[in-house]
Parts: C-alpha cells; structure tokens; sequence
C-alpha cells in the first residue's frame, strides 16, 4: 500500500499484531461495531506461534486451556489431540479462529510498525510502518508480545560466519535438515532446551554452548484419549470458571499448607505427582516455595536429584544444574530427553561461564580453550523480553513524550494497560500485567475486553480522550515492586528482571501477584468509573 492512500485511513482503533492476543482484540472490535484496523509484521496471523517453528516448539500450558473461552462453540468444535500442544497444532487453531470469524479482513500483513506520534490538537495517532505507509487512529492498542523482540548476540565476528545461520525465533517455514551435519546452539533458554534433542538425533554433532543453567522439567505429553475428550467438552464451563480469577488462569492450584507443616514423606508425594504432572505446575507445589527460602530449597533438592539420575556423567551434571537462582525465579523449561541427550556420544556441553567464547569465524566458534568446527549456528539467545517490542518502536505521546525517555529509568504503567503522558494508548500483556506468569490466551482476553469496554465507555459518554494519571502509573508500579521483593523472584538475573539485555535497567516487570489479583484491581477501576484515568471530553 503507498503512503499516499494509506493517508486517507481513519480508524476508531489499530491493534499491532495478529497473536492470540491481536486476533481476540480484532474480534472484540469488530464485534462492537467498531473500525477496527489490525498491523502485522508478518505474512499471517499466529504471532509468538507463527515466528518459532524451530523443531520441538510446545506450549507448557495444557493445550485445552491455552486456546479462547469466548465462545462456547469454537470450544466444543475443536479437537485438541495433545495434552501439550506443538507449535503446528497452535498455528493450526489460530488460523481455524481466523477463518471461523473471518479476522484476516481486519488486517495489513507485511506491515512492520516502526512509528506511532500522538497528535495533540486533533487527538489522533498516527501509525508508521516500514514501507512508508501511515494509518490514523483515535486509539492505537499495541498487542506486541512479550516475547518478540529476538536478541542477536554482540560476539566479536558474529557477521563473518559462513555456515548456516539458525534463530529459533524466526526459524525457516521449510524447515531444516541437520543430516550429516556438525551443528552449534548457543543459549539454554526454553528454546535452546526444546530443539537440541531433536538436532542431536540428526545431526553427526551437537555442541551446545550454555552460559547459565536453567532447570527443566521433563514434560509428559501424550495424545487425549476420546474419553478424555468427551470429559474436557462437558466440563469446559466449570473448568473455564475454575480458572477466571486463578493465580496462573488455570484451574491448576498449589497445595494449600506450606512445605515445613508437611511430613517429609507428604511433601515428597506431593513433589512426585506435580513432577509426573509436567512442566510449570512443578513450580507450585507449595504455596510458599516463591516466596520462603526453606521451602524453595526442599523443590530444588528434589529437582536436582531427578536431574542427575538421567546423566551419566556427573561432572556434566555438575554444570546443567544451576546453583545462581532458587528454583523457578527464572522460568522452569520444560523439555523431552533434555538431560537424557547429554549421554548421547555425538552430543557435548560446553560451560561458557568457565570457557566463554572469543570469537566466531567463517567456519566456527572459537572459546578460551578450544576452536569448534560447526556447519550450522543456531541462536537459541532470547528476546528482549516484556519492553523490547515496544521500545523498537518510535511512540511519541502526548507533548512530544517520547515512550524511550519516559521508561529510561524503568517502565511505568497504570494495570500495564496505561502510560501517563500517552493518551488513547494502551498495552496488551505488557510490564505490570501478569503477563507471562499466568495463562497468556486467558489474560489476553480479559485485557481486552477490559480497554474495549473503556472504548466504548468513551464512545458512549463523549469523552475524546484518556490517559493514566501518573501518581496511579507511580503508586501501582510501586505496588509491582513491592510484590515481587516479597518474593524469591527478585534474587535471579532473569529476563523477568531485564538481565540478559545489556544496560536494561533491573527490575521485576510481570505482576506477581496473581492473574485473581490482578482481575479483581481491574474489575475495580472499571465498576468505579476508571478514577485511575484522566478523561477528557
């Protein structure tokens, strides 16, 4: 689209992206009779789903619980068949949504946003993309992601490689053979830890590059059987309302007595069921293992001997096992034969923290101790998680506020929705949200509804704009903090906490307090008449 036609667009409100969360906020949009225009970078919808296609991408949110509880019908017609679905069953169902309440007519795909200005005398927003095309909005609502934002690492000669160059956040849609071939994976973060076993069966060998340890839970995926099936359709209400104002929103809840009021053979039951249970339902066992040191300690005991039990040799072991973060402050990974791998004769570990790399050549990675010959590099390196997606972008508010400056010391926000000194702008699972500590599909759909109703809201009482006051954005970001210091969370360098981008400022970004916490803050500000918001007529 030129820029010149592109001008003469005016919408009631742009979404940015087509994720789970774009795709829902189209819909809610549409469905309120609202011009609703959505912008995607990509050729499709799927978001996060669409963009990681490496090889043993899943979710570890059981597959009947992270999909849309909006309508009862698309619920009951679809069929997942695994407990945890991959990444092709996840597009899959996306693109079945978008079919089903025809989305795609919403969107502009190929459309990377690289601007959004705020004008102040017609309070209108200007949208800009890379090809030069500007679309005109009274509200923009920036459905990003978390998770977007891929990190390239600054290593000296990381342009000179000559080999085959692999991110597992924008993996090729034709896939990949590794067949033959010696293959590199930096990083052990989620990704790095889903598709190095399936390389290592493949290739002729697999060096994985690990700077810091994570811990990974074995998860025990399987198809649902028609029984199971048949229960999950008849249960779906009772399950969907278990889960509305449920800590992660799902109707999967911790014990309720601590670890220490637990006989020792309770709290080992009870850390087996929740280990055979899968992926991140280990991390709450005990109502207080986030939050109480001794009762972190007795999880990550039990953790660690689970770990090493399925490596040969333990002084391999010895450098899988994070020893820098109480267990679960950085995000439990799931996994199928992670540690397992390690045993394999064509599979080695490389510990960067002891041996870290100098350079990379055309032809491979040299380290402090040794040069590897590699056919493929593949960076399993992260995102700049939580802040990234929106600071790429040029957003200028109200009186030439720029978003960079105003979140140089750290972001601020009203609900992670609002950001004084942006009018008519609000972000989806942004910092000060749940985000990802909770289920994101769910948590989509609630945010949403919520900045749609205040839309509307505005609409109907003739108001033309409205902005976070800054001391609700100081006094809920302050709440934020003083939530997360209650925790364990705030002792681990994790990309909750911005550590693995240099120079980010340190602090803890999702709202710990709990998906019900946060809903019921929300429920609140809304039933009152948004006090937390300046509205202008």
């Amino acid at each position: 689209m030129h820029a010149s036609a592109a001008q003469a667009d005016h919408h009631d409100v742009i979404i940015i992206g087509a994720g789970f969360a774009g795709l829902y906020g189209v819909h809610r949009a549409a469905r309120a009779g609202l011009n609703v225009l959505g912008l995607e970078t990509g050729v499709d919808v799927g978001g996060t789903w669409f963009w990681n296609r490496y090889p043993g991408a899943r979710c570890d949110v059981e597959s009947v619980d992270y999909s849309y509880s909006f309508d009862s019908e698309l619920q009951q017609s679809w069929t997942w068949t695994e407990r945890f679905a991959a990444q092709p069953e996840i597009l899959a169902y996306i693109n079945h949504v978008a079919e089903r309440f025809d989305l795609r007519k919403h969107y502009r795909f190929e459309q990377t946003v690289t601007a959004a200005h705020f004008d102040d005398e017609s309070g209108i927003w200007t949208v800009g993309t890379a090809d030069g095309s500007q679309f005109r909005s009274r509200f923009v609502v920036f459905a990003t992601g978390c998770l977007s934002a891929p990190i390239k690492p600054n290593i000296p000669g990381v342009e000179t490689f000559a080999g085959e160059e692999l991110f597992t956040a924008r993996w090729p849609e034709e896939g990949v053979s590794f067949a033959g071939k010696r293959v590199a994976v930096i990083g052990t973060g989620s990704s790095g830890i889903q598709v190095s076993p399936i390389i290592a069966r493949e290739a002729e060998a697999l060096t994985v590059l690990q700077r810091s340890p994570n811990f990974s839970v074995p998860i025990p995926n399987r198809p649902w059987t028609m029984q199971e099936q048949e229960q999950i359709r008849a249960t779906y209400p009772a399950r969907r309302e278990k889960s509305y104002y449920a800590p992660a929103a799902t109707p999967h809840p911790s014990l309720t007595t601590k670890a220490l009021e637990l006989s020792a053979a309770e709290r080992e039951q009870a850390m087996e069921e929740r280990w055979n249970g899968g992926g991140v339902l280990f991390n709450k066992v005990f109502p207080d293992q986030n939050s109480d040191l001794a009762a972190n300690e007795l999880v990550r005991e039990f953790a660690v001997a689970k770990i090493r039990a399925k490596i040969d040799d333990q002084s391999v072991a010895d450098d899988l096992i994070p020893t820098d973060h109480p267990i679960g402050t950085k995000r439990i990974c799931t996994d199928s034969g992670y540690y397992e791998m390690f045993n394999r004769p064509n599979v080695r570990l490389v510990n960067l923290r002891r041996e870290p790399i100098e350079e990379i050549t055309p032809t491979g990675i040299r380290t402090a101790d040794e040069f590897v010959e590699i056919d493929t590099l593949v960076y399993a390196t992260g995102f700049d998680a939580m802040t990234g997606a929106l600071l790429r972008i040029d957003i200028t508010g109200a009186r030439g506020t720029k978003l960079a400056d105003t979140w140089a010391d750290g972001p601020v926000t009203y609900l992670g929705f609002g950001i004084h000194g942006f009018p008519n702008m609000f972000s989806i699972n942004s910092v000060g949200t749940p985000s990802v500590m909770a289920n994101m599909v769910l948590h989509s759909e609630q945010q949403l509804d919520w900045v749609l109703a205040l839309i509307e809201h505005c609409g109907a009482q003739g108001i033309r704009q409205v902005e976070a006051r800054a001391e609700a954005a100081s006094t809920w970001t302050d709440h934020l903090m003083e939530v997360a210091e209650g925790t364990l969370f705030v002792r681990a360098n994790s990309w909750y906490m911005g550590a693995n981008v240099e120079g980010k400022k340190r602090v803890f970004m999702p709202y710990i307090g709990g998906f019900g916490n946060y809903r019921r803050f929300c429920d609140t500000e809304r039933d009152n008449g948004y006090p937390s918001f300046e509205l202008t007529r």
